[in-house]
């Protein structure tokens, strides 16, 4: 808080562009964290808003319900792999996250196994900054590692991207049965962990390793979601159902905070019981608020009607070509993308502020962190924003 630079002042947004206070405009080259897939302001989610805002901006979803939920909840069931037909809204990514631990935590405990309330996650993920989100984040390399002796001591493993680590993590899974009551992944991309990418063979191991042994998958699809790797989820390509499956950012097109934790039948079926103490509670105050259950429906109304996916396969294309040239620039490891999402790879830290301010003189919104300078705009970025995006890393990361 001493050291950073003063936040910029925004005014307004309109597609892929953030107008500031002093008039200048920035084109996004991150989509305000990934979210605005659709680019800013489209006008079916602004319409479905405020057709939503003059009927009911918000009623509380404890005993009560409303149209906009029910039908997100039906459509989402509908679109999820496999059978993941059971929904429960909550209001971020780290909420819903929290949600699909909770959940996995007292499946066991429905079945008489109260032990079983550790997870594996993976070296290298990110999963939110709530207090369980936080302990399934790297715990050497994360941005809470220095919680350590605050927060629930979790499990870790490698990314199986090699027979001996596949090994590994089998290892792991028969070594702590007893205690565990999940594995956690970000399907195909580490996001806020550096961009990491793996292959859908890995994720597909990972998938059987657990899934084989009767255990939770839990796939943090948050950032992967709706369309950002490719697929309008990045299971899709490794051909595997998670037992829970966790959403948010894009879900409504970048527009109000929502989240889901989609669940399994064979989930469900844990909590279905006479006894109220086996149900699963938890309640936000805003879950399922009709103002972003309307945006999330609008939103997977472009899905079905616009060529997002299609936007994404072209959108890949074109930043592989676009970045290829900086594989060259001081400092770069490596340069790669996938789906909707290209990164450059320093073999070092870079200095985040400094280069933010470069990019905001070159007239563009590009945030990087730890070791990596990275993209992930709107699907429907024009290809004149998409070259100003380039030339700016060009001419910033050369100089």
């Amino acid at each position: 808080m001493k050291s950073a630079a003063p936040p910029i002042r925004a005014v307004r947004t309109e597609g892929a562009s953030i107008e500031l206070e002093d008039g200048r405009i920035l084109i996004d080259g991150t989509s305000s964290w990934w979210t605005a897939c659709h680019g800013y302001n489209h006008p079916h989610i602004r319409a479905a808003v405020a057709e939503q805002l003059e009927l009911m901006p918000h009623v509380m979803f404890g005993g009560l319900t409303h149209g906009p939920a029910e039908n997100l909840a039906a459509r989402l069931a509908g679109i999820a792999p496999g059978d993941l037909d059971h929904v429960f809204f909550s209001d971020s990514g780290s909420v819903c996250v929290e949600v699909a631990m909770k959940m996995a935590v007292q499946y066991w405990l429905n079945k008489g196994l109260p032990n079983r309330t550790r997870f594996i996650a993976f070296r290298g993920g990110y999963h939110g900054d709530t207090l369980g989100a936080m302990s399934a984040c790297d715990p050497d390399e994360g941005m809470h590692a220095h919680f350590g002796a605050y927060i629930p001591q979790q499990i870790f493993a490698d990314l199986p991207d090699t027979p001996q680590r596949l090994q590994a993590l089998e290892q792991l899974l028969d070594q702590h049965r007893e205690e565990l009551a999940g594995v956690l992944i970000e399907p195909l991309v580490q996001g806020a962990g550096g961009m990491r990418m793996h292959s859908p063979t890995t994720l597909k191991a990972i998938a059987d390793a657990v899934q084989n042994r009767g255990e939770l998958l839990i796939a943090d699809e948050v950032f992967t979601g709706f369309g950002r790797t490719g697929t309008l989820f990045a299971c899709e390509q490794a051909d595997i159902v998670p037992d829970v499956m966790c959403l948010s950012k894009a879900l409504t097109g970048g527009t109000i905070g929502l989240a889901a934790t989609l669940a399994r039948r064979h989930v469900f079926d844990a909590f279905w019981s006479d006894d109220a103490v086996k149900a699963l509670m938890h309640g936000p105050t805003f879950m399922a608020n009709p103002l972003a259950c309307a945006a999330a429906n609008a939103s997977l109304d472009l899905f079905e009607t616009e060529p997002r996916l299609e936007q994404v396969k072209e959108l890949e294309a074109k930043l592989k070509a676009g970045l290829a040239p900086l594989r060259h620039a001081p400092g770069v490891m490596d340069v790669r993308a996938l789906g909707a999402i290209g990164v450059i790879q320093f073999a070092a830290p870079v200095d985040s502020q400094a280069l933010r301010a470069r990019f905001v003189e070159c007239g563009v919104w590009i945030r990087p962190f730890g070791d990596v300078v990275y993209l992930a705009p709107a699907f429907t970025i024009a290809d004149d924003e998409l070259a100003a995006l380039f030339g700016a890393l060009e001419k910033v990361l050369t100089a």
